[in-house]
């Protein structure tokens, strides 16, 4: 198995990153594996830190482990690493026992942030794939929205809560967008070639032998439109496109066919509301974190 890696350029001081990824209670924040964080008692400052982590699943289920950074180095480039191990002696845990590092490489616009882990799992075969098919990709996805979520506390001064909820709307928006596109492609136009939506055609000028095929091809774009906003997630493009689409065919509308404005289900609420879930998922779109803004694989000219 290949180690999840983890790379991205924060713009903000080396000092304020170490105190956000160091600290146990600014750690468990922004770090979307871990639920809570607590540094151990040590008797000697010479020896390692031992700390003991919880991830609570969701109804009342919890997995704890624990671990300890076994070194830190400064070098005189003045990049810093420090390298861990962490264990699990929790018989739900998936992970047995792993080790890794974080990098912390100033540069001049900030500082490039790396995480290389690796870890062994239990349960035999059974486990190996899953971890393979499932933990491994999610983990390594909550590995990369957790520092972009990061990225944004330090460089826009978004507390990792709010990061949360700016999530959770932008999701249920760009999903809702999604949603509409094709259901609108799919529901009215190719399942039921809706005689509202062939009168639309004809009076926006379409001649009487191409209405049907025309609104058959409108349905597949639409249907295709609304996988493409699905799949090019981080992408504003299509999000900007259903603003403009929807104030282009609801002009469209008012000069063809003005009567149907009115209606009890009409193009005016429609549009407006397709239009205002894709402009907040605009505005939030710079606002809430992703992984697609991590590097998930080293540069060839990286030494691991």
């Amino acid at each position: 198995m290949k180690a999840i890696y983890v790379e991205t350029l924060i713009r903000g001081s080396l000092g304020e990153l170490w105190q956000l990824t160091r600290a146990p209670d600014a750690h468990q924040r922004w770090d979307l594996r871990f639920s809570s964080i607590d540094y151990l008692p040590r008797t000697d400052p010479a020896q390692p830190q031992a700390f003991r982590y919880t991830t609570h699943l969701g109804f009342g289920v919890a997995i704890t482990g624990e671990g300890e950074t076994v070194g830190t180095h400064a070098g005189q480039d003045g990049v810093s690493t420090s390298a861990l191990r962490f264990w699990s002696e929790d018989g739900k845990s998936l992970i047995a026992e792993g080790s890794g590092y974080w990098q912390y490489r100033p540069e001049q616009t900030g500082v490039r942030f790396i995480t290389r882990y690796e870890y062994g799992v239990r349960f035999g075969l059974l486990g190996r794939w899953f971890d393979a098919l499932v933990f491994r990709p999610l983990i390594g996805w909550a590995t990369a929205w957790s520092f972009d979520r990061l990225r944004l506390w330090i460089e826009a001064g978004i507390p990792p809560e709010v990061s949360l909820r700016h999530t959770v709307v932008y999701t249920l928006a760009r999903l809702m967008v999604a949603a509409l596109w094709i259901y609108q492609g799919v529901a009215p136009k190719l399942l039921t070639r809706q005689g509202d939506e062939q009168f639309l055609l004809a009076a926006a000028g379409a001649p009487a032998t191409l209405v049907t095929p025309a609104l058959v091809a409108m349905g597949v774009a639409e249907l295709l439109f609304g996988l493409v906003v699905l799949i090019s997630w981080p992408a504003r493009w299509p999000l900007w496109s259903t603003v403009v689409l929807m104030a282009v065919a609801l002009v469209t509308v008012a000069l063809s066919a003005p009567h149907y404005l009115v209606g009890a289900f009409n193009p005016v609420s429609l549009n407006s509301a397709l239009a205002t879930l894709a402009a907040i998922a605009l505005f939030l779109s710079e606002l809430t974190p992703t992984a697609q803004r991590c590097r998930r694989r080293p540069a060839a000219t990286d030494s691991l």
